[in-house]
């Protein structure tokens, strides 16, 4: 199947090339030095995301963080406002040197950077405790500037109505399609920091930590993950909550011997999946057309593992290389981070309560999709076949 035309992987190159030139136009500045008045009521939320980063500081201190490697994390926090015009799903966002307008756009009123880890942690275990002891760590893919990065953990605290503490750990991608090698090795040159990051939450007073991981950024959590089990602390003390993993750019292999290693997780992992993620289709063929697990067509081999695969490739995606319907169907994450997860005893231990969580998932998945399509959850225990949309 996979032994296609060059042509096939022409097309899609292509389609690459197109889809993150579109979106690179945009991409860089995260500050504006002029932002317009908006009323109360233009405003749809307000959102503090805490940022723990291996990136560099930019040159452009507009952009913050460029996307060069730094042998020491930096730490800040950028307050943000979302338009009341925000549709679910998307980033309204300004053109670089364009006015920053809060009724308009996402917009970054402020960034504070801390000099100790000690003045984030003070900051950001305050925040915590305000918010009921919940955190939720996002870790951005491949091809993912600074700014954009924000961005979107500020679209998925928006749309989930997330209520805990949105912490983005962002490793240092070098923004740029072409960038595959660089990024995936700053990547693994941050794992160590991520582990250093998921333990600074914890130790500022965490008593949930949920884990959303999209595309490359599934490697470095995995990675960090697995490096937690080898120290005899893989739930970080009992606070570890949910680990959703999207669209992951990981080797089928390697994601087997990190699992291995890390032990079936006390509450499967989510896994987010499509046949018809092309960006998966360019990394395949870019790794020497070796199976990705956010494409893998083999759930069940997956879920032996302790996870639930949710099969998405007949939803609609917001994107033309179908790899973010994790965000673009933000109901989902609302579900998994809101709803699904607050269940604590789901697992091996508790099947009484399986199916109750497994329906409420399909439920949620049914509210996002339009047409008749075929959503497939593989779970540790069973195979679900949910059809929404229509009738089969």
């Amino acid at each position: 199947m996979f032994k296609s035309a060059p042509a096939k992987w022409l097309g899609i190159l292509s389609l690459a090339l197109l889809a993150v030139g579109c979106a690179g136009q945009n991409a860089g500045e995260l500050l504006s030095s002029r932002i317009a008045q908006a009323p109360a009521s233009a405003i749809a939320g307000e959102h503090e995301i805490f940022v723990a980063t291996t990136r560099a500081k930019a040159a452009d201190t507009k952009q913050v963080f460029s996307g060069d490697r730094s042998p020491v994390a930096s730490f800040a926090r950028v307050d943000m406002t979302v338009p009341a015009i925000h549709k679910t799903g998307e980033i309204e966002r300004r053109l670089n040197g364009q006015l920053s307008d809060p009724a308009k756009y996402f917009t970054a009123k402020s960034v504070t950077t801390f000099d100790s880890i000690g003045g984030f942690s003070k900051s950001l275990s305050q925040d915590i405790n305000e918010r009921g002891g919940r955190a939720l760590v996002f870790v951005h893919g491949y091809n993912t500037a600074f700014d954009s990065a924000v961005y979107r953990l500020t679209q998925i605290a928006q749309d989930a109505g997330y209520s805990g503490t949105p912490v983005l750990f962002s490793w240092a991608s070098g923004g740029r399609v072409v960038d595959y090698v660089y990024d995936n090795n700053s990547a693994t040159a941050a794992r160590d920091a991520l582990e250093e990051t998921l333990r600074l939450v914890a130790k500022s007073g965490a008593k949930r930590i949920d884990i959303i991981a999209h595309s490359m950024g599934n490697w470095v959590t995995m990675e960090a993950l697995r490096q937690l089990a080898v120290t005899g602390d893989r739930t970080l003390g009992g606070r570890l909550g949910d680990v959703v993993l999207a669209s992951p750019d990981i080797d089928v292999d390697v994601f087997k011997s990190q699992m291995v290693r890390y032990g079936k997780p006390d509450k499967p992992f989510f896994l987010f999946l499509s046949k018809d993620d092309r960006a998966l289709d360019l990394s395949r063929l870019i790794a020497g057309n070796k199976p990705r697990v956010g494409g893998y067509e083999n759930a069940a081999d997956l879920a032996g593992l302790g996870v639930v695969v949710v099969d998405l490739s007949n939803a609609s995606a917001g994107d033309r290389l179908n790899h973010t319907k994790f965000a673009d169907n933000p109901v989902l994450v609302k579900l998994l981070g809101e709803k699904l997860l607050e269940d604590r005893t789901f697992g091996t231990a508790e099947l009484s309560g399986r199916n109750s969580r497994i329906g409420s998932l399909a439920g949620g998945i049914t509210q996002t999709i339009s047409s008749a399509a075929e959503i497939v959850i593989t779970t540790p225990f069973e195979v679900l076949n949910v059809v929404v949309g229509g009738a089969k």
